[in-house]
């Protein structure tokens, strides 16, 4: 069976815990930040956790070896 590709863009995006779940950086801190409270921004530093069952089949098969 020939080796599958991994989707550049999501690897470059998500990344995957030991236990399969995929986490990612928060959106929306890139810029017009100076509208934004500080609690926000802070809270917008970590990282998010996808819970949609459906969302991460589809991006794990996107991901078939991890991340690089």
């Amino acid at each position: 069976m020939p080796k599958l590709k991994t989707k550049k863009g999501i690897a470059k995006r998500c990344k995957l815990t030991k236990s399969g779940k995929i986490k990612y950086p928060a959106c929306g801190k890139s810029h017009l930040a100076s509208s934004k409270t500080t609690k926000r921004l802070r809270s917008l530093r970590k990282r998010r956790t996808l819970s949609d069952n459906r969302q991460v089949k589809y991006l794990k098969r996107m991901l078939p070896y991890g991340t690089p």
